[in-house]
């Protein structure tokens, strides 16, 4: 399958992909729009499109495209799984310009751990070092704060 990519923001289809991150992944469930559209803003954003220029992948990466970078928000629609389109996706991010050289690129996966091994990502060489601060049901919290269900 012939898929472009580039990071023009202009280009997104927001809403589709607004309604797979809120509705469709297991990572970001419940996510409001206005929080969606600062994510955007504050990120490199690839998307996928098919010889249509139907958007039909995406990924967002934040960076100081200098020492580090986090991938995120990762998906790629049912209607074109299985095809290589997530291999192409993140052959590019691999090769993306702004993206080389950086003391670390990490990520978060539940299920794909095998694609992104073949790009370089392994679990964590020393989690004794890395901390977090999750609040895994924060969306649904302030959806109930601005009254919304």
């Amino acid at each position: 399958m012939s898929i472009e990519f580039d990071s023009d923001k202009q280009r997104l289809d927001r809403d589709m992909v607004y309604r797979y991150l809120s509705g469709e992944s297991y990572w970001a469930r419940g996510l409001p729009r206005d929080i969606f559209e600062r994510s955007l803003d504050g990120a490199l954003c690839i998307g996928g499109y098919d010889q249509h220029g139907r958007q039909v992948a995406f990924a967002r990466v934040i960076s100081d495209y200098a020492t580090f970078a986090y991938l995120g928000d990762v998906f790629v629609l049912d209607s074109v799984r299985g095809q290589g389109v997530g291999k192409a996706l993140m052959a590019h991010i691999d090769a993306h310009p702004q993206l080389q050289n950086l003391r670390r690129f990490m990520l978060a996966t539940a299920d794909a751990h095998g694609l992104y091994a073949q790009y370089g990502f392994a679990a964590l060489s020393a989690p004794e070092r890395i901390m977090e601060r999750v609040e895994p049901d924060i969306y649904q919290r302030l959806a109930r704060e601005r009254g919304q269900p």
